[in-house]
Formats: C-alpha cells, structure tokens, sequence
C-alpha cells in the first residue's frame, strides 16, 4: 500500500531532532511522499529546505494561518509570492481560511482579530489566482463565509481542497458541485464521526484525500497520542473497509492519484 501525507505539519520534529525517524517511520508505513503545510512565516524557508533536501518525498505549501494571522499579516503574506521563484517551489498556497473556533472570548477583539482573518484570506485568495496554483482551505466554525469569499475571488475551485473535512453531507454537496476536493484526516475513525464518514461517502472514493495533519488528529488506535506521518495507514485501512468497502490496495492508488493530480506532484 502505497499513500501521501496531503497535509502534515513537520516543523516540531525538525526543531525537536525527531524528523528522521519520523520521516524512515513514514517510508516503513508505506508513505510514497508528503506535503507540509506552511502557517506562518517562520515555518515557510524550513520546509522549502526540507523539500529541497528530501526531493520527491517531502513537498510544501507557503500560507499564513487565521490563527496565525495578526497585525503585521499584510508583511508576511507580502513574502510569499517570492517562493514560487524557488526551487524547489510550493506544490500550494496555503493552509488560509478562517476560523471562529480560537477566537477570543471578549467580543471586540474577536471582532478585530476576524476582521483581519477576513482581509488576510481575501488577500491570499488575491495571490492564488494570480499564481493559479492549488490553495489549501482551513475552514472552522466558518464553512459558509470561506465558501462565499472563494466564490467571490474568482479562484478556480478545481484547485481548492477544505482540509480537515468535518462538516456533513450537506456542506461536501456545496463543495462538489463548485468542482472542489475535502480532505480527510483521523477524525474519520472516531466513533463520533458518523457526518464526517457520511460526507466522504457523498464525495466518493474517486474524489477522495486523506492527511495526517499531524501532530494532531491521531487516528484510531493510536488517538491520545501525538500523531505522525506514518499513521495515515491506520486512516487508510478504516476508510478502505469501514467508509467504502473496497481493498486498501485500491484506496491507496485512488488517493495517491489524486493527491499527484491535485498538488502537481
């Protein structure tokens, strides 16, 4: 069984001196490649050396965020056009989006915090369609407005993929019928993620992606601890028999196909 990683975070185990063993862990699982999803200025010219120095196995995306997104956001998302003249270059824009789920409990300087999420992704948007590269949603708390602002961008949905899906059948509906992808992570072995089971169902295996996101979301049987690359076999397996009843031989090409097609790789 041969998987990708579409949206895994590597920054703690390369400044924790764990990376390789994560990464000879992952090759053992069966992992074929990974992407590390950029969130803030400081992780983007790490995982651009890491993808230079792990070629074809790690790639990475450059985003800011919304919970990384802060006053001086117009200065890092001012920097992130200039990686695409790297090599190698970001494989997508992102992880952007909104989120509601952190914001502060005091209402004005939730207000002023949203506010700026809402002007960091429209900008970001801005830059995906100028580079006509994929773009990586996070979405939480705020399906409906992400939906609203990309529809506004004249972003290509095609290239768009809601990462972390844990919305419902309903909410995948309003993704396919734009041409768009959700990606899904451990959540979908939880006992409690019959929506979530549901909406991969809607979107079907032909569409299908599957991520770590780690080092969170561990999947069954490893949930409580710290989540790795390595571990997406686990999601892959339930997914094969649990969501979809087919051979996790057959998932995994279906997935890793169109993990390539979506980020290029």
């Amino acid at each position: 069984m041969s998987l990708i990683d579409t949206h895994t975070h590597l920054d703690s185990y390369a400044r924790d001196g764990t990376l390789p063993a994560v990464l000879e862990r992952a090759r053992a699982a069966g992992l074929e490649a990974m992407v590390t999803i950029g969130t803030a200025l400081d992780d983007w010219s790490l995982y651009s050396d890491l993808a230079r120095e792990h070629a074809g196995f790690i790639h990475y995306s450059v985003g800011l965020h919304p919970c990384s997104v802060d006053a001086g956001w117009e200065d890092a998302l001012a920097q992130v056009e200039g990686y695409w003249s790297n090599t190698p270059r970001p494989v997508a824009l992102g992880e952007i989006g909104l989120d509601r789920f952190h914001l502060p409990k005091e209402t004005e300087e939730a207000e002023r915090i949203f506010g700026w999420q809402r002007a960091a992704f429209t900008q970001g948007l801005a830059i995906a369609q100028r580079l006509g590269c994929p773009v990586v949603i996070h979405s939480r708390g705020a399906f409906q407005e992400c939906v609203d602002m990309i529809d506004a961008s004249g972003v290509d949905w095609t290239r768009v993929v809601f990462h972390c899906f844990v919305e419902g059948e309903a909410e995948m509906a309003e993704l396919t019928r734009r041409g768009a992808w959700g990606s899904f992570t451990g959540i979908l072995t939880y006992k409690s993620a019959a929506n979530v089971r549901a909406a991969a169902k809607a979107q079907g295996l032909a569409r299908l992606m599957i991520e770590t996101d780690a080092p969170w979301l561990t999947p069954m049987p490893h949930r409580g601890k710290p989540n790795e690359p390595a571990f997406l076999r686990h999601t892959a397996e339930f997914a094969a028999k649990e969501v979809f009843g087919v051979p996790c031989d057959e998932l995994a090409a279906v997935t890793t196909a169109n993990a390539r097609k979506f980020f290029g790789i």
